[in-house]
């Protein structure tokens, strides 16, 4: 609409400079708004958001009860042989779930063979540890507290510890509350299995699939394109943004160092050599060191390797500082977690064993 010739000519020409960036600028916020809802889309067709809520088994429903004594046998350095190691120290729920060591560090001082993954939001995953040999969490949490170089326990000894504590008998008793047995084996990794799949952590990638287009900023929009585009996410997807499949580690060219057979120790099927569960990319920012060897301490030298390794090409260095901003955004907000206060031992409980 054209300016009155009667408006003095430094107000007419403020107005027109302010009407000309309207004009400008309506056009460009409607581009970019297209623009993320079209990189919605796509993202949509690779990822979800988290589930608002956690998902539990049917043979292993939540309870209150259950989810604290969990929460307590998470922590439960008597677990162990020694007295000394817990599920805590592996998977520090301070330090986004992990010890941030190579290898960890377990009975008698042995140190593993592989990097200790995350837990958090572990329990969406197709299956546990890197080689895929235990099916959910609640069949992981048998695992460590056997194992030789991790806690070092039998079965026969953390039943006889828990079990000579009143208040551990009683908790397992109202956690399962239908069993004429409830202080079995079995249930201690249920407990902390049930525990464990509270432990989500929803992100500001989350808020973006969800429909909020400043929940990203503009460099961590382009790195998710370009994550799309160079098909990382044809492995890095569905709502743990990984952790649903297995693959070769080495697709196109093979990494060095490689000993490690990976998913051939369970299935010892010849195509399954290097292989490995697929990590999630969630709060990746702090899961260093990464792989299953730990070979990496920083994030831009793990990316440049699944560009070599996986898809067979360079990345440039403004690609990579978009990618990596983009996974970023997938840190999430952490559990709150209360540090539970555990029952003391009694005379009858075995003492520590560092044997």
């Amino acid at each position: 609409m054209p300016l009155p010739h009667t408006m003095p000519t430094p107000l007419r020409l403020l107005s027109f400079a302010l009407f000309t960036v309207f004009l400008i600028g309506l056009p460009i916020h409607s581009a970019h708004a297209a623009d993320d809802a079209a990189l919605r889309d796509e993202a949509l067709g690779y990822f979800e958001p988290l589930p608002d809520k956690p998902v539990f088994k049917n043979e292993n429903p939540a309870n209150k009860e259950k989810l604290e004594l969990g929460k307590m046998l998470y922590f439960e350095t008597r677990l162990s042989k020694s007295n000394v190691f817990s599920c805590a120290s592996c998977h520090n729920l301070s330090t986004g779930g992990v010890d941030n060591n190579p290898f960890s560090t377990g009975h008698k001082w042995m140190v593993g063979g592989r990097n200790a993954p995350t837990v958090l939001n572990a329990s969406l995953h197709i299956a546990q540890f890197w080689d895929g040999r235990a099916a959910d969490v609640e069949a992981q949490a048998q695992g460590p507290i056997l194992a030789d170089v991790e806690m070092g326990a039998t079965q026969k000894l953390v039943l006889k510890r828990l079990g000579s504590i009143p208040e551990y008998v009683y908790r397992f008793g109202k956690a399962f509350p239908n069993e004429k047995e409830p202080l079995r084996y079995e249930n201690i990794a249920n407990a902390i299995g049930a525990f464990e799949r509270t432990l989500l952590t929803p992100s500001r990638f989350d808020s973006f699939l969800k429909g909020d287009n400043k929940a990203l900023t503009e460099k961590e929009k382009e790195g998710l394109r370009i994550f799309m585009n160079i098909n990382c996410a044809g492995c890095h997807n569905g709502p743990a943004v990984g952790g649903n499949g297995y693959q070769k580690f080495g697709v196109v060219k093979k990494p060095k160092n490689m000993e490690d057979l990976g998913r051939f120790g369970v299935t010892k099927a010849e195509e399954d050599k290097n292989v490995f569960k697929i990590p999630s990319l969630r709060n990746i920012e702090l899961t260093y060191p990464y792989f299953h060897d730990g070979r990496h301490w920083k994030l831009e030298d793990a990316v440049k390797d699944m560009a070599l390794y996986q898809l067979g090409e360079p990345v440039s260095r403004d690609d990579v500082d978009a990618i990596v901003a983009f996974l970023k955004s997938l840190t999430g907000k952490m559990p709150d977690i209360v540090l539970p206060i555990l029952p003391p031992s009694t005379d009858s409980t075995p003492i520590p064993d560092r044997n």
